[in-house]
């Protein structure tokens, strides 16, 4: 949806609306009085993610820009301080960038996974980390809070976190096996989502 001033200037094909009513412009001759810039392709990327990004980067300003860096860069190292303890690390425990990086070292004899321990975190409220990723750390759970996470709310996030290590850790397998107990789709079959994907919407029953 463009504004009425971005509008003339949204890129092809569109949709044009004339005397004859509605029709699909393929190219510049046919937009009327539209001035498209051209033709969006694939190879573009996605047109809404551009316009946010260079929105944002605007409205910031370089200073800005500096500051949003610093404080994502911040607020990973503030979880990964609060959970160096409960989680491990597969490298070192040294200051990250934007992003912590833990593994599955600590799930060990538990009986829990990775995924089970990101699916029990929305049953916290919380949408899970990055799982399985980067591949070359067993059980990777990649945290990155952006810069405009508050200290109450990262607080409030490795608080939970800390909670299910200490969960797993005292043997309360079930609570993970079977989670997320609270959401309004319980655990999904992913690997035969992946190997037999629906992708065409049918009313059941």
């Amino acid at each position: 949806m463009f504004s009425k001033a971005l509008a003339p200037f949204a890129p092809l094909p569109l949709i044009v609306r004339d005397a004859g009513g509605l029709r699909l412009a393929e190219d510049a001759a046919a937009a009327g009085e539209a001035r498209p810039f051209g033709r969006l392709t694939a190879f573009h990327g996605q047109m809404g993610m551009f316009v946010r990004a260079l929105a944002y980067m605007l409205s910031h300003g370089a200073d800005g820009i500096r500051q949003a860096s610093e404080d994502a860069v911040l607020n990973a190292n503030y979880v990964r301080v609060r959970l160096h303890d409960a989680l491990s690390q597969p490298f070192n425990t040294r200051p990250c960038m934007h992003e912590v990086l833990f593994d599955d070292r600590f799930l060990k004899g538990t009986g829990v996974s990775t995924l089970d321990f990101a699916k029990a975190l929305i049953d916290e409220g919380f949408h899970p980390m990055t799982v399985y990723f980067p591949l070359v750390v067993s059980g990777a759970m990649l945290i990155e809070p952006t810069e405009s996470e508050s200290k109450q709310s990262l607080d409030q996030f490795t608080a939970a976190i800390r909670g299910l290590a200490e969960a797993v850790k005292a043997g309360d397998a079930e609570r993970f096996t079977a989670a997320p107990r609270f959401a309004p789709r319980s655990r999904l079959d992913e690997t035969r989502a992946a190997r037999e994907p629906v992708l065409r919407y049918g009313k059941s029953g």
